[in-house]
């Protein structure tokens, strides 16, 4: 089979407002990424996957679109995109956009036609019901934002159905015309230049038939998932599409968040057989020890900790499940989720250390790595220092339950701090002058003042771990680290070690998850040749052991290589 383009991608992921500004409104633009596409060629990455930039009354960040055909003029113009598609391509850049498929804002010329009254031709673009007897919700389903999916329309006796917030309707892709609307949109798109979308929320087109209540208490409102992620037609939906859109443009790339998504189902959207995503994103990987957590707040407010023996058997299933057909996407963080090294490693003193291992672990896996701007430079959790930071409606709750329990201020922002919406968005750091070279005003989100974790200061520094992930991506676009065999090993729990073997070459990925040393005994250190190819600071490799620092990470690869 003919080997396709994205086989070989690394994506990098910019969430726009946070990455440059340069019209000094203190929110990142096209024209910022524009400026910035040479630092991405030279990280090696060779896809931008760009946040909504679409027109949006911005209620969800750009993801409530009121007008796909339009760029908000908070991120530029349509000049902008077109010369930030030339300048990407001359450099070898690919661009995939993200795809609003589930929802549009409640501003969108299709709602605004819809609330008209039943007989408009756009109200079924949408799901509607009628209220149970006396004016009651029509069942229990519980929105991801909180509260009843069902929300009364403004002059009329129907409720319409959302999933997340109350001003973004869901689509009803039931409707023809809608899914063929949602095809000239990204046709449009692709006619401009575009390689392709990331599809945002897609696992929930498909919506169980005559809304079924949950079994729960009288008058509860709960998540019911069951009803409305991951159903039947979901793969026939994002198959369709994706088949029209091939025939005009073949090679486009198709990323799917498919964020509840077990091995089974991720196979399923991505299998070449089914012609619907390419890869797909699930938030499954990270199984979390919650022991600690206080049950009296709400769990997902809570700092936890990595249940690493979970993770480990989670990731080897989706590496063996997947295998046949490229592997996972890899990642450890997001636009919505903490960065990497203050969820999962350590902000103190092992934080380049234990930067740089996480990235060793994940991406020299088989798959596409996709990373998120910044966590090349190590860069932690926006960190805020007052309540009065943090103003979404789910953090309100938390700061007044937790309040309401006793406890501190101090406790109450660090939980904040490490599990906030906003903590992965932070601006982008530069350099070391005023807001971190973001922007000549301050910033939208806030900023972190670490003069060391910049660009601009890590280009200078050999060890430092920018330059660890030009070296790490280099060797992730070779042969034994896409298209070699992956094999988990037996170790504590403090280790994560496999094997990747491709041709005549093995490599060996150790890496500690813990802040003591750990040894790795191999008899093949004394009998094969091997070359070192890649490690952080403060590990031994002597006769038959690799002593590995606290966080540390080595990468070996048996026999003669040219690397």
């Amino acid at each position: 089979m003919e080997e396709k383009w994205w086989q070989q991608a690394v994506v990098y992921q910019v969430y726009p407002g946070s990455f440059q500004d340069t019209n000094h409104d203190g929110i990142g633009d096209v024209r910022g990424l524009i400026e910035r596409l040479k630092y991405i060629q030279s990280l090696g990455a060779n896809v931008i996957w760009l946040n909504p930039i679409f027109q949006s009354p911005q209620v969800d960040n750009g993801y409530d679109v009121s007008d796909y055909y339009t760029i908000d003029p908070l991120y530029g113009t349509m000049e902008d995109v077109e010369e930030l598609l030339d300048k990407s391509h001359s450099l070898g850049l690919k661009v995939i956009f993200d795809l609003v498929l589930n929802h549009t804002s409640r501003e969108h010329h299709w709602f605004q036609e819809a609330i008209k009254g039943r007989d408009n031709p756009y109200r079924d673009f949408y799901i509607w019901s009628d209220p149970k007897p006396g004016d009651q919700l029509p069942n229990n389903w519980a929105s991801f934002f909180g509260g009843s999916v069902w929300e009364k329309e403004p002059s009329g006796d129907q409720y319409y159905f959302h999933l997340f917030d109350k001003t973004m309707p869901d689509l009803n892709w039931e409707n023809e015309r809608v899914q063929q609307e949602v095809v000239n949109i990204a046709d449009y798109w692709l006619e401009k230049g575009v390689d392709g979308f990331r599809l945002d929320a897609f696992i929930h087109l498909d919506k169980a038939k005559g809304f079924p209540d949950v079994q729960a208490k009288e008058g509860e409102i709960v998540l019911a998932e069951e009803y409305y992620s991951n159903l039947e037609k979901v793969t026939d939906y994002i198959a369709e599409m994706a088949k029209t859109l091939r025939r005009k443009k073949e090679d486009i790339f198709i990323l799917g968040e498919a964020a509840s998504a077990d091995v089974q189902k991720a196979r399923e959207y991505s299998d070449p057989a089914n012609g619907a995503c390419d890869t797909v994103v699930t938030f499954r990987f990270f199984p979390m020890d919650e022991s600690q957590k206080d049950p009296r707040l709400p769990a997902d407010m809570q700092i936890e900790k990595l249940d690493i023996p979970a993770f480990k058997k989670t990731m080897s299933e989706f590496q063996e499940g997947l295998s046949d057909i490229g592997g996972p996407t890899l990642y450890w963080n997001n636009h919505d989720m903490a960065r990497m090294v203050s969820r999962f490693g350590s902000t103190e003193k092992e934080r380049d250390n234990s930067t740089k291992m996480l990235a060793t672990l994940m991406y020299l896996q088989k798959g596409i790595p996709v990373l998120l701007n910044g966590e090349e430079i190590g860069m932690k959790n926006l960190e805020r220092d007052s309540l009065d930071d943090f103003k979404k409606m789910k953090e309100i709750y938390f700061i007044e339950k937790a309040q309401s329990l006793g406890y501190s201020d101090e406790f109450i922002i660090e939980q904040l701090n490490a599990r906030s919406i906003n903590a992965s968005r932070g601006v982008m750091q530069w350099d070391t002058g005023e807001y971190a070279g973001f922007s000549t005003t301050q910033p939208w989100s806030g900023v972190n003042d670490e003069p060391k974790y910049t660009v601009e200061m890590q280009e200078q520094d050999e060890t430092s771990i920018l330059n660890y992930y030009k070296k790490l991506l280099k060797y992730k676009k070779t042969p034994l680290f896409t298209k070699g065999e992956f094999k988990l090993l037996e170790t504590n729990h403090h280790l994560y070690c496999y094997e990747r073997s491709y041709a005549d070459f093995t490599a060996l990925v150790c890496c500690n998850f813990s802040d003591h040393e750990q040894v790795i005994m191999d008899t093949r250190l004394t009998k094969l040749p091997y070359t070192t190819i890649l490690q952080n600071d403060h590990n031994k490799i002597e006769a038959d052991r690799i002593t590995l620092a606290p966080y540390g990470a080595a990468v070996v690869v048996f026999e003669q290589t040219e690397y």
